[in-house]
């Protein structure tokens, strides 16, 4: 079958449309692997504090558990081991269901400074609060400390870890500190998608923007946020009615904490602190579903951009390629491989920054479908009302 014959004028605005097309994937991904790609290195351990040198502020360590049985007990174990002169440890454990509770027990039985650990147990979520902001709070009323470290029961802390952030955060006069850990991710699906979820957040809250006071971009890593005990109190805590019941805790907080005028700052701790967040496709889509809208802050406009925009400049290319190939349009082809190939160096780039093998660079279309399809039933689950279930408890997206 013949292909139908264009008049020149159609073959201009097709051409036109094709490399306009082409120039938009490269200066996007420019663009993104500007805001993405970290330029510098990881914190490296703070030297340890001379001999009767100043005394170290105390630091109370506030750490949610509901039904962590799997990581609860490596991570505490982590956090007893920190090399830091003067902490309390405070484990809530909030209403779980599994083996949280005896694990506990067990460290706080054995465990040669379990006198350093305290567990609050909570039987009930009251109405209006999501779980975490609840757990949280619950611990910073009970906590002693002039700071507050809220980290994560899948998280793993180098025994430098909390001693490095301080001295971090005192010398360069931060009011709210936090770490990006490092990402572990032994599964297919974490390979697969976490890619495309970092390089969604590091492009809408990017590192030098979050970290300038005159920016008003603000976001925190609620797996590693240390804040000063003062200003945790001056904007309510997550009592604050804007925070108790949100599910991007550690993003809403920071806001309120720079909208205050006070310093925020982030930086990378992948050599101190190491996390995985989720476990196979099933909860991947579950815990990006629960935080995907929310934690977007250009509202549904940018929203339905960023829909869109994804399998625009992360599948479609890879399908323009082989289409080219088999219609034979050299121009489709020389395109699509151009696309194509600034997407794998970018790919390169991102999956060393994240210790990912090199060959996933070409499953970054297959993220992206994944994603696009979160992205979906987040704005599907907010236009109906819908909740996601997590943990035994259902939120609204």
């Amino acid at each position: 079958m013949r292909r139908p014959r264009l008049c020149p004028c159609q073959r201009r605005l097709g051409a036109l449309a094709l490399w306009g097309y082409t120039a938009g994937v490269i200066a996007g991904y420019a663009i993104i692997a500007r805001r993405t790609l970290a330029p510098g290195h990881p914190l490296a351990s703070a030297p340890e504090p001379a001999p009767g040198g100043e005394v170290w502020p105390l630091v109370s360590i506030v750490l949610p558990a509901r039904d962590e049985a799997r990581n609860i007990r490596a991570c505490v174990e982590s956090l007893l081991a920190q090399d830091y002169p003067a902490f309390e440890l405070i484990v809530v454990d909030d209403a779980s269901s599994d083996a949280t509770p005896r694990v506990l027990e067990e460290i706080a039985r054995t465990h040669a400074r379990a006198g350093r650990m305290r567990v609050v147990r909570l039987d009930s979520l009251p109405p209006g609060w999501a779980g975490k902001p609840h757990a949280l709070d619950a611990g910073a009323t009970r906590a002693r400390g002039e700071w507050l470290l809220f980290t994560d029961a899948d998280t793993r802390h180098e025994p430098a870890a909390l001693r490095t952030a301080v001295s971090q955060a005192r010398a360069g006069g931060a009011d709210l500190f936090s770490l990006l850990t490092a990402q572990e991710l032994p599964d297919f699906w974490g390979r697969v998608i976490m890619p495309i979820a970092f390089m969604g957040i590091s492009s809408l809250y990017p590192e030098r923007a979050v970290n300038d006071p005159r920016s008003e971009v603000a976001i925190a890593n609620g797996q590693y946020l240390l804040i000063r005990r003062a200003v945790y109190e001056v904007i309510g805590g997550y009592a604050n009615p804007e925070l108790r019941g949100t599910v991007v805790d550690d993003r809403d907080l920071a806001r309120q904490v720079k909208r205050r005028g006070y310093r925020l700052v982030v930086a990378d701790g992948r050599a101190l602190v190491r996390t995985q967040m989720y476990h196979g496709l099933r909860e991947h889509w579950r815990g990006w579903s629960k935080n995907a809208y929310a934690g977007n802050p250009g509202g549904p406009l940018l929203f339905a951009f960023l829909t869109a925009a994804l399998p625009i400049g992360a599948i479609a290319p890879y399908v323009l390629l082989p289409v080219g190939l088999v219609a034979r349009r050299r121009e489709w082809v020389l395109a699509g491989a151009i696309q194509v190939g600034t997407m794998a160096a970018y790919r390169t780039a991102l999956n060393r920054q994240l210790g990912i093998p090199w060959r996933y660079v070409w499953t970054h279309p297959l993220g992206a479908a994944v994603f696009t399809g979160i992205l979906g039933r987040a704005a599907w689950g907010k236009l109906t009302g819908r909740t996601v279930a997590w943990r035994g408890r259902s939120y609204r997206v």
